[in-house]
């Protein structure tokens, strides 16, 4: 994140990835391997063709080693986001899209482009998609008032982590100027 340290009291992006990481993910394995316990739960086992449920940490772990094929999700397609675009575009309210939307599709695009379809095309209408709903949180903060209800339901974890700090600290100073009773 780019704010100064003073304002910087919600979670990094880094930690949101760690625990968007527990996700679990569908994969195909290229080896075979028996139901493994871990902290988190039991996983597997993994046999090859057949596909598997895993979380994301560990399907990426697989995918680095080049040991399993990662099976995209299904918002994470070029129909789905120009979908999504359409509805945040022409909508008022914000498009509802899975919770760790931004961190799984980063990781993804980082770790295993070559398992998704058009990852430069899905790329490019992420940050599409990125920019519309921003100018949509902007617009929503700009009319705020002490008194205001706002409507910030579908809001993804990324995008609450970076409104909270200024939204903390707008909430502080008009509560400062209300009057008092």
């Amino acid at each position: 994140m780019s704010l100064p340290p003073a304002l910087r009291t919600s979670v990094t992006p880094p930690e949101l990835e760690l625990i968007a990481t527990q996700t679990l993910i569908d994969v195909i394995p290229l080896i075979s391997m028996e139901k493994t316990a871990f902290i988190s739960g039991a996983y597997g086992p993994l046999r090859p063709p057949h596909k598997a449920r895993i979380p994301l940490w560990m399907a990426l772990t697989l995918k680095r080693k080049k040991k399993c094929h990662i099976l995209a999700p299904e918002w994470l397609s070029v129909e789905y986001l120009q979908n999504k675009i359409q509805e945040e575009t022409s909508q008022p309210g914000f498009t509802q899209l899975p919770f760790h939307f931004a961190e799984i599709s980063r990781v993804l695009l980082d770790v295993a482009p070559d398992d998704l379809q058009s990852p430069d095309k899905v790329r490019t209408l992420l940050q599409d998609l990125r920019e519309a709903r921003q100018a949509k949180a902007r617009l929503g903060l700009e009319g705020l008032e002490h008194s205001t209800i706002i409507n910030l339901s579908n809001l993804t974890s990324m995008e609450i982590n970076e409104i909270r700090p200024i939204f903390v600290q707008a909430m502080a100073i008009l509560g400062q100027l209300q009057p008092s009773a």
